[in-house]
This record gives C-alpha cells, sequence and structure tokens, in this order.
C-alpha cells in the first residue's frame, strides 16, 4: 500500500491534488457534512488551521454523504456551505465514500494505518487522522472529539 504522499484527490474545484504537496506538514484529514450535529466543527477546524498553518499545519476536509445523507449537495453547495456558514479557508476535496469497496485510496489507506475501535471502519462523519510531517499517521480522533481537544496533540506534533 502507498504512503500518504504518494496518494491524491480531487478539490471541490475539480483539480488533482497530489497528498506530496503536503510533505514536510502535519495534515489533519476529516471526513465532513454539511447538515451533521458535528458540523459547527467546520469553526474550531477552521481556527486551528489558522492558528498553526504558519507552523506548518494544514487541515484537508472530505466531504461524504454515507452516513444519514447528511452531505447531499454538489461541490458548489458544499463550497458554498463551508464557505459561509464558517469562513472555511483550508483545502476541501469533492464528495468521497470513506467506508466499502468505493472508499477512496486516503481513507483506505488511513484506515489500515489506523483502524480505530471499529475495525478498520470510520463510525460517523466528522472522524479525524493526524498525519506526521513524514506522511506517517500519528493519531485518530473519534467524532465527538471537538478540534479544541485535539490541540495539544497538534501542538506536540508540531514540536512548538
Amino acid at each position: 500500500m502507498p504512503d500518504f504522499h504518494q496518494l491524491t484527490a480531487t478539490s471541490l474545484q475539480g483539480q488533482n491534488n497530489a497528498m506530496a504537496d503536503y510533505l514536510g506538514q502535519l495534515v489533519l484529514v476529516v471526513n465532513t457534512a454539511s447538515h451533521c450535529g458535528f458540523t459547527p466543527q467546520y469553526a474550531g477546524l477552521e481556527t486551528l488551521y489558522k492558528k498553526y498553518a504558519a507552523q506548518g499545519f494544514v487541515v484537508l476536509g472530505f466531504p461524504c454523504n454515507q452516513f444519514g445523507k447528511q452531505e447531499p449537495g454538489n461541490a458548489d453547495d458544499i463550497a458554498q456551505a463551508c464557505h459561509i456558514n464558517y469562513g472555511v479557508s483550508f483545502p476541501m476535496f469533492e464528495k468521497v465514500d470513506v467506508n466499502g469497496s468505493a472508499a477512496h485510496p486516503i481513507f483506505r489507506y488511513l484506515k489500515t494505518e489506523l483502524p480505530g475501535v471499529l475495525g478498520g471502519r470510520i463510525k460517523w462523519n466528522f472522524t479525524k487522522f493526524l498525519i506526521g510531517r513524514d506522511g506517517k499517521p500519528i493519531k485518530r480522533f473519534a467524532p465527538f472529539t471537538t478540534p479544541e481537544k485535539m490541540e495539544d496533540a497538534i501542538v506536540a506534533a508540531l514540536k512548538i
């Protein structure tokens, strides 16, 4: 299986992005949804992104409609909801599956490296994966873990 920096994903704007572009950065990958009880976490994710971007931290959002059909919109709907409602400026990617045979390769990789309590499945929207500057997954956070509760782990991984 390839490592994180060998993978690619398509942005909400339809551009193919190499995860190699994030080599040397601390990355937080999040499967998101615009109509979920955890959706307000976008604000906390944006706060962390703005606070630590200069130290090499980035959040990557991957909308997913697999849990309660809580991300029903198209790319324009998702972009508008993220920007208008939460001021999201971190990179957002096209809607993906995170479980099942059609799961995006990034999530297949992350679930293999950090399987979690469900044995390699993602439980719900806003599951988060912290990936080191070297591309090695460091920690998996449950959907109910707020961005504010992850800050100590982020600071420790940034070594600031």
